[in-house]
């Protein structure tokens, strides 16, 4: 009976288009987005906001970027963990090589960068799609592995390879404790969610959606194929990079081109799966599936263990940690294949026609 929009007219196309057009909508995502802002930060420990809400969500800032490539615009993509390190380590040489260079500059200027990487790898999708596609944007991985290990410049002639980031700040703000960057990741992303929310509803992200549902028909009606796949590819690019570059500045702070290697591509493409792909929201879902499952198996099979009197070990709680991740993503991908948006959508309707029956 709380979830009806009985009674709320639209009088007006501005309010038509809303992007939640159910009032109920709107409140709650105000609610939740205030929580994240205020509630959360009173409330939870260092530990929380280093080893889940930080790395949370710069995944879904990720996952966002993929989506939109792989989910708007049906262009498979295993080339993701290549366009993060291209903006961490673009935003690490602007940061370090331009004296005063600001924190939120360098970000942008390493996204803007992934983007231009990805506009280059993403030029076979051109020609060639599905499988042949996503070995085409697998390149990109193994190209940017040997590019940021063999070139010493871009890792400021580190013998290692490793470099680091330390004082950041925005607007004097210093960026140091757990709250600090758990607020700026938070900040970031609920701006940047925001307009690929608008993106994807207007008329860019309309060609892209007719780009993946047939490719043909969309030429045909007088929709630019290069340009659509081009521009996907763009967006996503600066999405991932400016991702990757929270990623090595505010949650490693010291990191190596192994810190974005080809698993780190297949764990954005798995968040987009099971989330759910075509939808912002599944980005959020797939993102929190990955990375607390793991978290809460590493603590929960060792407490079974003690439970029934059986020890287990460290290096049996990482395998079995692996077998049971595994096998539930293999399940829910033959329960639900549509991701757990399409749960979300399913109980949203069930909502709106409770107590009758559907």
């Amino acid at each position: 009976m709380f979830y009806r929009e009985n009674g709320q007219f639209k009088t007006t196309y501005r309010a038509d288009q809303q992007i939640f057009p159910i009032a109920q909508d709107r409140w709650a995502v105000l609610l939740l987005i205030a929580a994240a802002f205020i509630v959360v930060p009173m409330l939870s420990s260092g530990y929380m906001f280093r080893a889940i809400l930080i790395p949370f969500l710069i995944m879904s800032l990720a996952a966002l970027g993929v989506n939109i490539l792989v989910g708007y615009c049906g262009q498979i993509s295993l080339g993701s963990g290549a366009f993060m390190a291209v903006g961490a380590y673009a935003a690490f040489n602007f940061f370090v090589r331009v004296p005063g260079m600001p924190l939120l500059l360098a970000l942008i200027l390493g996204g803007l960068c992934a983007s231009a990487f990805g506009i280059l790898f993403g030029l076979p999708s051109l020609r060639v799609k599905g499988l042949y596609l996503a070995v085409a944007t697998l390149a990109a991985q193994f190209f940017s592995d040997w590019m940021f290990l063999r070139i010493k410049w871009f890792t400021n002639d580190a013998p290692s390879g490793s470099v680091s980031v330390a004082g950041l700040q925005v607007f004097g703000i210093p960026i140091e404790s757990p709250t600090s960057k758990y607020l700026f990741c938070l900040t970031i992303l609920v701006v940047l969610a925001l307009l690929a929310k608008n993106l994807v509803r207007s008329a860019v992200g309309r060609e892209w959606m007719a780009i993946r549902d047939m490719d043909v028909a969309a030429a045909v009606i007088g929709i630019r194929p290069m340009y659509a796949k081009l521009s996907a590819f763009a967006v996503s690019s600066f999405i991932i990079g400016v991702a990757g570059a929270l990623w090595g500045f505010v949650y490693l702070s010291a990191w190596e081109p192994a810190a974005f290697s080809v698993d780190l591509s297949f764990k954005l493409l798995f968040m987009v799966i099971i989330g759910g792909m075509g939808s912002i929201m599944g980005s959020f879902f797939g993102a929190a599936f990955i990375v607390i499952l793991p978290i809460f198996l590493n603590q929960f099979l060792p407490f079974l263990g003690r439970a029934v009197g059986v020890p287990i070990s460290t290096v049996v709680t990482s395998h079995a940690e692996l077998i049971v991740f595994g096998s539930l993503i293999v399940w829910f991908l033959i329960v639900e294949p549509h991701g757990l948006a399409k749960l979300w959508s399913i109980g949203k309707q069930k909502l709106r026609l409770w107590p009758f029956p559907h």
